[in-house]
């Protein structure tokens, strides 16, 4: 059996070594040394690897700077080459385009030779215009050349812009404001109104529909590429593909491709002589519009068509298309009337072709 003063006897045998250890420890304080192995010297540190990397780095630098210097250099060189080449290439465009002139500025020299010395000359960046007289064996008459440079140089205007109104040429002229206007085609009257003759188209759209050609009736016009269309059409679809932006109608066709176009009987005495206009084109699209008088003071009364025919072959004319004549026969020319209406006034009409400067 156990008992209590036993197990006090064998706590203190346990407890002895410990209780000794810790009364030495307080008695005998402990220290710890460390040798100076334990702190090994700290490195020195030197400039030497910094200079080294700046040395290195400026020597990348200066290398930098010169590849710079180059790349400026060769850029600049690039530049200059490119400015030259530039300027090579506008002279050698210049003439090319004035050796393209050439033979445009020769041909028209030729067939203004023909017509004479222009008595007045328009210039603008829309059009030119040149005015030439004429003195036939049995007629007076007038010429008027036009180079059209732009879309809006020459249209066609109803009388007061209104199907069925009727306008002098002069009128039509001062009321647009335009440089030059000349009589366009036939027309008849009805119920106290001046209606176009057959089929019209102004600003690209048909006045009153299309008709086809009959009784020798032609259309004749201007189209979006500023070139003189015409011929006699007998469908709306040949007419659409000619793209005609304005034109009139009448008879007779006087040339076509240079050659003469037979002349209707009843168009070769009746009459016979007249004052006339013409519509006509070269061969590099220039416009020649030929206006006649029906007499002057030496008793000539008026141009026959036969005898137009001749003169347009030798003016060079292409295709030619004979206009409303007689008292419609107008020409205004810088704001004044050229020709001698043969009316002894202006006729009003229903159709007026109009240049504008």
């Amino acid at each position: 059996m156990i008992n209590v003063k036993s197990i006090n006897r064998l706590g203190l045998l346990a407890c002895a070594p410990f209780a000794g250890m810790l009364i030495w420890l307080l008695w005998f304080p402990v220290t710890v040394e460390l040798s100076s192995a334990a702190f090994p010297d700290p490195p020195a540190y030197t400039t030497e690897p910094i200079n080294s990397g700046s040395t290195a780095m400026g020597e990348k630098l200066d290398e930098a700077n010169g590849i710079a210097s180059s790349i400026s250099t060769s850029m600049k060189k690039t530049a200059w080459l490119y400015n030259e080449t530039n300027r090579n290439v506008s002279a050698i465009a210049k003439t090319a385009s004035k050796q393209a002139e050439k033979p445009l500025r020769i041909y028209d020299n030729r067939i203004s030779s023909k017509l004479g010395k222009p008595a007045q000359t328009l210039d603008t960046d829309r059009m030119r215009a040149q005015l030439f007289y004429i003195n036939a064996e049995n007629f007076k008459g007038y010429a008027l050349k036009v180079r059209l440079k732009s879309g809006d140089a020459m249209s066609m205007t109803l009388g007061n812009d209104k199907y069925g109104g009727a306008e002098t040429t002069l009128a039509a002229v001062q009321r647009m404001n335009a440089a030059a206007g000349i009589n366009a085609g036939g027309f008849a009257d009805q119920k106290g109104s001046r209606y176009p003759l057959s089929t019209t188209i102004v600003d690209g759209e048909y006045v009153n529909g299309f008709e086809p050609s009959f009784s020798d009736l032609f259309f004749v016009g201007i189209n979006k590429d500023l070139k003189l269309v015409g011929n006699k059409y007998n469908s709306r679809a040949q007419l659409d593909k000619e793209q005609a932006q304005f034109g009139a109608s009448f008879v007779p066709i006087l040339l076509k491709d240079g050659s003469k176009q037979t002349i209707p009987p009843k168009w070769q005495t009746s009459p016979k002589r007249a004052a006339r206009t013409v519509i006509a084109n070269y061969k590099d699209d220039q416009l020649l519009f030929l206006v006649t008088d029906a007499a002057d003071e030496r008793g000539n009364s008026g141009a026959s068509l036969a005898e137009l025919q001749i003169l347009l072959q030798r003016y060079g004319a292409i295709n030619a298309y004979n206009l409303d004549g007689g008292g419609s026969s107008t020409l205004v020319f810088n704001g004044k009337v050229i020709n001698k209406p043969s009316d002894g006034t202006l006729r009003k009409l229903a159709t007026n072709f109009l240049l504008f400067s």
